[in-house]
């Protein structure tokens, strides 16, 4: 194993430049998906200042809401993590029923190197990371802004910084393990559109501070979408980490969280991959 990461990386490195390429070709259209980006950002970023405007801006007793540059930094992590699963993850899988469909997976098979690492990584969409650079960007001003606050400034660290990519990180890796365990059902179910619509479906609770669902009936979502489904530590976790650094707020919410993280991290990569394994020796070839 320890011969053949280079040669991921190698194989890896070949796709992204020819995936580069192949965008170059048509620079227009690149530039286009790349304005059309960041135009939704634009769009998503002003719709919040619209809310913060009319909001009260003093924070809840309990110190459990999110203020305008805390959730800037939530807002921008979530614009991170998504604008990587889109470009490294999104295009692959989206394609992987109709690799099974044409019989085209049989030549993924004939390649001396992990299938599911080929299904994963063959294409780039290097115009989803337009909005990694806006959440950059914006992750800067919220935390500049934090931390010049003439009122209880944030104290920024070395390690805070690095624990916010690790979880960064595990929140992608745990968006990919769900994305490719929908994907191998193509093998058992063929064409299965409806399930990445519930990935897209599902990932939306992903994208607000889990606090939302601590109320009345929401504790059933927050219980079904933090352990049996990780999908609310994905965001939470880093932005919490950076923003607010990790704190007892009610069950969960504090220290404890980000231990669960990585545990969640690891279940759901050895479960994915369990999944696509089985799935693949259900496979059948276009030519049996």
């Amino acid at each position: 194993m320890s011969e053949q990461q280079p040669v991921l990386v190698r194989v890896f490195l070949t796709f992204a430049r020819n995936s580069l390429v192949r965008e170059m070709t048509f620079r227009t259209n690149f530039f286009i998906q790349c304005v059309s980006a960041i135009s939704w950002t634009l769009m998503n970023l002003g719709f919040y200042l619209i809310i913060f405007h009319h909001l009260n801006r003093k924070p809840l007793a309990d110190g459990s809401g999110w203020q305008q540059n805390e959730f800037f930094v939530f807002l921008a992590t979530t614009w991170i993590v998504f604008s990587i699963v889109q470009a490294f993850f999104m295009p692959n899988v989206q394609e992987f029923s109709e690799l099974i469909r044409t019989g085209n997976l049989d030549f993924v098979f004939l390649k001396p190197i992990d299938t599911q690492f080929l299904i994963s990584f063959a294409k780039v969409d290097w115009s989803a990371l337009a909005n990694f650079v806006m959440g950059i960007l914006l992750l800067t001003v919220g935390v500049w802004r934090l931390t010049t606050q003439s009122n209880n400034p944030l104290s920024l660290n070395l390690a805070n910084v690095l624990l916010y990519w690790f979880y960064v990180a595990c929140g992608v890796t745990i968006l990919y393990s769900l994305m490719i365990s929908l994907a191998a059902t193509s093998i058992w179910l063929g064409r299965n559109q409806s399930l990445y619509d519930f990935w897209f479906y599902i990932t939306n609770f992903s994208r607000y501070p889990m606090e939302i669902y601590a109320r009345s009936w929401g504790w059933s979502l927050w219980g079904l979408f933090t352990f049996v489904i990780p999908i609310l530590i994905v965001i939470n976790v880093p932005a919490r980490i950076l923003a607010r650094p990790l704190r007892p707020e009610g069950p969960w919410l504090g220290l404890p969280l980000s231990g669960f993280a990585i545990l969640a991290t690891l279940v759901c990569l050895v479960i994915s991959r369990r999944v696509f394994s089985l799935a693949l020796q259900s496979y059948r070839s276009a030519s049996s």
